[in-house]
């Protein structure tokens, strides 16, 4: 059968993580309340931020932010995924599944720089602290999300804009529980080699120039720490401040590197898309964790505000 415009599609259907029907009462229990822990546990975050006015700094500013975009970012794909496995339909429509496609990008690269930003807020608060407050100011904080927001949307728009040219053959199959572009492309019975090349290029700057943004901001914290007096208290408190950072860096980077290699090395459908998992759902849940366990700042604001509540 020859190809046809993607007009004429109807809708790609979505496999999930497995095609074993005594599975997806399981699964949907499983991620159903993976997604309630992921939006309660940081709109609890955000809660604590905005009512505490002791958090009114631009570090819990951009946590804030962080949580909000974890929020969205599971919302993109878990709903969905839920539908399908309540409702035994894996089918997705072709303007959803590039929507969907479309706020992965996003909400994936609003994270990088979220993380890049909240770097260099460390390295300006442990090594400029006599001038963070002139330096992180609410304005060049808001400037900071807006430009990152910018970026990501226009990137996810760039994505999708080039893949509407494309056309599709028989296959409408993609082995992932959600719509990633790198599956969508590889259905396309077109020449992707203009869409291929931009996905690396694009993935190459956007998510190694913030990488190495975090990586430049924590070696200069780290030669700030040596020159630092050993009993000095502001290394402990230095460290405490950096390690909920690090560890969701590392989650997150890790993850997404871990699909990577998983892609690289395995040919494998299901493998791909439990990997993919590691980097859509894992990260936005432990975040609050990570955050709420390692800060004292935050476990008092969340305390003073489960007392409000109560």
């Amino acid at each position: 059968m020859g190809s046809h415009n993607q007009t004429a599609i109807i809708e790609f259907l979505l496999l999930g993580l497995s095609d074993d029907p005594d599975l997806q009462p399981i699964l949907f229990g499983l991620f159903l309340s993976l997604y309630l822990v992921t939006v309660l546990g940081n709109l609890l975050i955000i809660l604590a931020v905005t009512s505490d006015p002791h958090l009114h700094t631009p570090m819990y500013f951009f946590l804030s932010i962080l949580s909000l975009e974890d929020i969205c970012f599971s919302t993109t794909t878990v709903p969905k995924m839920l539908v399908n496995l309540q409702t035994q339909n894996k089918a997705i429509g072709y303007a959803g599944c590039l929507t969907q496609a479309g706020f992965v990008l996003t909400f994936a690269g609003l994270e990088n720089f979220l993380l890049s930003a909240m770097a260099y807020d460390r390295y300006v608060a442990i090594c400029q602290p006599l001038s963070y407050t002139s330096i992180m100011n609410p304005c060049l904080c808001v400037v900071l999300i807006l430009f990152s927001l910018s970026i990501s949307i226009g990137d996810a728009l760039l994505h999708s804009l080039l893949v509407l040219r494309l056309s599709f053959c028989t296959d409408f199959t993609i082995p992932h529980f959600f719509c990633e572009l790198d599956q969508v492309l590889k259905l396309s019975c077109s020449d992707t080699l203009l869409n291929n090349t931009l996905v690396y290029t694009v993935t190459t700057l956007l998510g190694g120039v913030p990488l190495l943004g975090i990586l430049f901001s924590y070696i200069k914290i780290v030669s700030c720490l040596l020159q630092m007096p050993s009993s000095s208290g502001g290394k402990l408190k230095a460290f405490s401040t950096c390690g909920s950072h690090l560890s969701v860096v590392s989650l997150f980077y890790g993850s997404s590197f871990g699909v990577y290699i998983s892609s690289a090395v395995s040919n494998s459908s299901r493998m791909i898309g439990a990997a993919s998992l590691m980097y859509t759902v894992v990260p936005p849940m432990t975040n609050p964790f990570i955050y709420s366990l390692r800060n004292r700042d935050i476990k008092e604001a969340l305390k003073k505000l489960i007392r409000i509540v109560i």
